[in-house]
């Protein structure tokens, strides 16, 4: 039985219970194997920079770019003759000795702007050399040790830029470094000198603290930007796959009634015709079947985009024998609304018909959003080359702050559905607001399979750059 062990007596067994205790040598392995951990960390962050750009480079303004390079050039131009002058005549370093350290504890600071350790370790090593060179000064000025005041001064502009730049390892590390610095050279403190290192640990502790925070609270900043960035972008992608389904599941209506035709007419074709030859039976016979499997695709292609549950979808689709409907429901909704309908429009297809309602529709209910009481004007007429012109004008709204008048930007789904509706069928959208404060929306749709050119056409209308609605 091992040492420390306890032993619980039971009748006819003898039970060992676990050690409650860990042997000190081990204990004291572990603690060592952490801190070699630690110190192995600090030293390769102090080793590693951090990768990027220098500071203020992704600012837009190129005098806001600079700013960094001209607060170290005026640290630089200060602080190199000042400390030149302070070794000089204070602590009575040798003139070219005192250029020497003060180039080499000031000039790194130019280095900071965008390799901030790099400039560390620079002015970090010239500061122990300057104050090992100290020992020997016999100045009858010097009572500060081992930091004369322009090193603290630069060091702090220093630790101004690393906290901006590295990270929290590399920091604390640099703390570390500069407090052990500070406390060894404060062993050899000349007589009567005053200690400054303690002062240094702490202004350096604190601006690097405050600096790290500062530059913690913009990543987080930055990534939430980027992360709302995906987001509008994930939320347009899905607003337009959603029109897509919605649209494909209006065309199943549309196309499952011509094939539904097509498979009557083919399978009464032989009771119809008398006399038909046993090939043009087959034929008829073969078209049927063709269109039943393209039936049966479609509904099953129907059922995968119906699986959200819009069983309202089912009914059967409008078209402009119902924009009258329309027109006096958003008159009832409090919007002076016109309508000027062709008395004949002919024969309109029906992918064609769905799609003018559907735009009419949603250009009246953007009014209704953005800009209620305003005067509306919808316009359906055929032309003779071919084309359907669907014009739904309204002028700004008569409630105070309406969307129009403020450029309110709203999610953008109904214009996105729009847009698809007209590419879908072959014809052009133009939308935009107008000068007055209202807003247009006018679509082209064929009329026929091969329509006549659309002229370029809408010369009173606005870019294409307006508001989501």
């Amino acid at each position: 039985m091992t040492p420390g062990a306890t032993v619980a007596a039971y009748p006819g067994r003898v039970m060992a219970t676990e050690q409650r205790h860990e042997p000190p040598i081990r204990r004291l392995g572990r603690y060592s194997a952490r801190s070699r951990e630690l110190f192995q960390g600090l030293g390769a962050a102090l080793t590693t920079p951090t990768p990027g750009a220098p500071l203020l480079a992704e600012a837009s303004s190129r005098w806001v770019r600079l700013l960094p390079y001209v607060v170290a050039l005026a640290f630089v131009a200060s602080l190199l003759p000042s400390t030149v002058t302070v070794l000089i005549n204070d602590y009575g370093v040798n003139g070219a000795l005192a250029g020497a350290i003060a180039t080499a504890q000031t000039v790194p600071l130019l280095l900071a702007v965008s390799r901030p350790l790099q400039a560390w370790w620079v002015i970090f090593t010239a500061d122990v050399l300057g104050a090992l060179a100290l020992l020997g000064s016999d100045g009858v000025h010097a009572d500060l040790w081992p930091w004369t005041p322009p090193v603290v001064i630069g060091y702090c502009a220093l630790m101004v830029a690393l906290g901006l730049r590295e990270s929290r390892r590399a920091l604390f590390g640099v703390w570390l470094a500069t407090g052990a610095a500070g406390y060894v050279l404060g062993a050899f403190r000349p007589d009567g000198d005053t200690s400054v290192h303690t002062l240094l640990v702490v202004l350096s502790g604190v601006l690097l603290l405050l600096t790290s925070a500062v530059r913690a609270r913009g990543d987080a900043q930055r990534r939430l930007v980027e992360q709302e960035s995906i987001n509008e972008a994930e939320r347009s992608r899905r607003t337009l796959l959603e029109e897509r389904a919605r649209i494909a599941r209006e065309l199943h209506d549309v196309v499952a009634h011509h094939m539904s035709v097509i498979t009557v007419q083919a399978d009464s074709a032989p009771y119809r015709i008398p006399d038909l030859p046993d090939a043009a039976r087959e034929e008829f016979t073969s078209i049927a079947t063709s269109a039943r499997q393209s039936l049966a695709e479609m509904r099953r292609l129907l059922s995968v985009l119906r699986s959200d549950g819009s069983e309202g979808e089912r009914a059967p689709q409008p078209g402009l024998d119902r924009v009258q409907q329309l027109v006096e429901a958003t008159v009832r909704a409090g919007v002076p609304a016109e309508l000027s309908l062709a008395a004949d429009l002919g024969d309109v297809p029906q992918a064609v018909d769905l799609s003018a309602y559907r735009i009419v529709q949603e250009a009246l209910a953007n009014v209704v959003r953005h800009a209620p009481g305003a005067a509306t004007r919808v316009s359906v007429r055929p032309s003779d080359d071919g084309w359907l012109t669907v014009l739904v004008v309204n002028g700004p709204g008569e409630e105070a702050g309406s969307g129009v008048e403020r450029g309110a930007a709203g999610t953008g789904h109904g214009l996105v559905g729009m847009r698809e509706r007209v590419r879908l069928t072959g014809g052009s959208l133009d939308t935009g607001p107008l000068p007055d404060g209202g807003f247009r929306v006018a679509a082209r749709l064929p009329l026929t399979a091969d329509p006549a050119p659309d002229p370029a056409a809408y010369p009173d209308s606005e870019p294409d750059s307006e508001p989501a609605r």
